[in-house]
């Protein structure tokens, strides 16, 4: 299978007197392939997507992504890396309040450097894509907790990422409407074909991933 994404042996330690915050952590990732991450708070999940996804550095250890060794690149060649390949989800959606729901989702593409008339009909699409069409110009405070989550995970595509990174996506949503939206996620990274690393406490949805690797004091170990 094609790997997108290895973390080899990764060492993070923010002190050195400090414990480890992870210690010889590994794993890979896959195309098309959604993998759990799930262990107790302080494990260690966090730290090691961000790493993943290039806003940490390891202490050691490595970092390869389509077979590139990407720990030792310059911080403007993995901005360049994280803005074309990772997109991210967090717990809480960090929507700009002062932009609408498909200004928010256009924003990434035009750093980028996507046209505007381009950004905003895929923005357009996203969003009717999560059942969200009525939503087009509504501003997150006039969205439910739900809805603001579905624009964030359309904000996190809209560059056509290799690979997601999600940190507890539906932590802050009840158990009914955590399970729709999780399943929206997971429709449309299988309609991208779109590889995924998600932190979760969920053992519900960590079931609907395709492995789990289980991470406690600083190492990862797939179950």
């Amino acid at each position: 299978m094609h790997n997108i994404i290895s973390l080899e042996n990764i060492t993070k330690q923010y002190d050195t007197h400090d414990a480890f915050v992870l210690k010889n952590a590994s794993l890979s990732v896959n195309k098309a392939e959604f993998i759990a991450l799930v262990g107790p708070s302080g494990s260690g999940k966090s730290t090691l997507l961000h790493i993943a996804g290039l806003l940490d550095t390891p202490t050691h250890g490595k970092i390869i992504i389509e077979n590139k060794h990407i720990e030792k690149y310059s911080d403007d060649e993995k901005t360049k890396i994280r803005l074309s390949k990772i997109g991210f989800v967090y717990q809480y959606h960090h929507l700009l309040q002062e932009f609408s729901a498909v200004e928010n989702i256009m924003l990434p593409q035009l750093i980028a450097g996507v046209p505007k008339k381009t950004a905003y009909e895929k923005s357009c699409e996203l969003l009717k894509d999560l059942g969200l069409e009525t939503k087009i110009k509504s501003m997150p405070s006039e969205l439910s907790g739900g809805q603001r989550q579905r624009v964030a995970i359309a904000r996190a595509v809209s560059n056509d990422p290799i690979i997601l990174l999600a940190d507890e996506p539906t932590g802050n949503l009840d158990h009914e409407t955590a399970m729709l939206v999780f399943d929206d996620l997971l429709k449309m990274m299988q309609q991208k074909k779109m590889s995924a690393i998600v932190a979760t406490h969920n053992s519900n949805l960590a079931a609907k991933m395709s492995r789990t690797y289980y991470i406690s004091e600083g190492q990862s170990l797939e179950m």
